[in-house]
């Protein structure tokens, strides 16, 4: 039995969403200027590219906390369209992220179980 071979475009292809994020990360909203140039992309450490996306959804999850928090409270400068917004924006940062943990981690058991 054949183990299923991974796509290499599919592999190129998420390391160059990843190089992305990581690069509007540091550059802030600007950072499209810097994707259109035609110099080559900085290197990006994986680990840290990782922990960008993370602290992200953490930051959008304490943004909602926060929100909610100060609706509850009775701060009228808090809607409660904005809180609710801002709940699914942390929502569906959380649950992209779990589906790119459960990615990893399937790409790690296929890689330990190939035979060499």
């Amino acid at each position: 039995m054949k183990p299923a071979a991974i796509d290499p475009s599919r592999i190129q292809s998420m390391i160059a969403q990843l190089k992305a994020a990581a690069t509007r990360q540091e550059q802030g909203i600007d950072g499209v200027k810097g994707l259109v140039d035609d110099q080559p992309a900085a290197k990006v450490d994986f680990a840290s590219a990782l922990k960008a996306s993370l602290d992200q959804v953490n930051g959008a999850q304490q943004k909602a906390e926060d929100l909610g928090k100060r609706f509850t409270m009775g701060d009228d400068s808090v809607n409660l369209s904005d809180v609710m917004i801002s709940m699914q924006k942390a929502n569906i940062g959380f649950q992209a992220t779990v589906q790119v943990r459960n990615k990893l981690v399937s790409a790690y058991h296929d890689i330990m179980n190939m035979q060499i």
